[in-house]
């Protein structure tokens, strides 16, 4: 009878090239059709699933490297300490510092979470309530869930102060422009804002939403003028001079 590790070394292989192997790859490497084959030969190795693809990815429990999270991500799949992606919420959500919305948490894990966050608040494993328009989800201990709470009004205010700060730096250095750099700047940093950036940079600097834009396509173009403060024709009218008819 051939050793166990023999018959494994093929699967062995592919996950130390792969890192993270789906059912139809453990098969072939193991030259079977049935799922269960596969199970078994598992069932000798300490192994993890993965919380996303349905669970549909495997690795071997020494290759994860975890980040801080507790999180590791391979060919696309994501893995965790914690194993499902119902534990894995539970835990960011309770040793989170102020709490998480559920886009927030989103973006972590790299999966949607909203029903497993449903889930997690109907049998009491997390609490949600509702935080500045949108839903914060928090842990189940009160006190922890007070403390998470604070976090985020702190962080809010924060925020809230660096926008001010911003908004006004941007304001200060426009002043000190001619016109057409004030157009130029306004279209620049309307670039940096994308979808929208028209429109609250004209909000920002009290300009015609149609100067930020133009000032941005400038840019994109390069169209600009080195010579000109005001394009051609630009300005009030020249007043026309009054002759005395004798």
């Amino acid at each position: 009878m051939r050793p166990v590790r023999v018959v494994l070394q093929p699967l062995l292989d592919l996950f130390k090239r792969l890192r993270a192997l789906t059912m139809p790859e453990m098969k072939a490497a193991l030259g079977t059709r049935a799922d269960m084959t596969v199970f078994r030969k598992l069932g000798t190795l300490d192994y993890l699933t993965s919380y996303s693809h349905r669970g549909g990815y495997y690795t071997l429990a020494a290759i994860p490297r975890f980040d801080t999270h507790g999180l590791w991500r391979a060919r696309g799949a994501c893995f965790s300490r914690q194993g499902t992606l119902l534990n894995t919420a539970e835990v960011m959500v309770r040793e989170s510092s102020a709490g998480y919305h559920a886009a927030e948490l989103e973006l972590v894990l790299h999966v949607s979470v909203k029903d497993v966050l449903r889930q997690l608040t109907e049998v009491g494993r997390v609490q949600r309530d509702e935080f500045a328009g949108l839903y914060l989800y928090t842990a189940a201990d009160r006190v922890r869930r007070q403390e998470q709470r604070a976090a985020r009004q702190a962080l809010g205010e924060s925020v809230d102060t660096e926008q001010h700060q911003r908004r006004a730096a941007i304001v200060l250095f426009y002043r000190l422009l001619d016109e057409k750099q004030r157009r130029l700047y306004a279209g620049l940093e309307s670039l940096k804002y994308g979808h929208g950036g028209d429109r609250y940079l004209a909000q920002v600097l009290g300009l015609d939403a149609g100067t930020v834009a133009r000032g941005r396509r400038e840019l994109l173009e390069g169209q600009i003028d080195r010579d000109r403060v005001r394009a051609p024709g630009g300005g009030r009218p020249r007043a026309e001079k009054k002759r005395h008819i004798s």
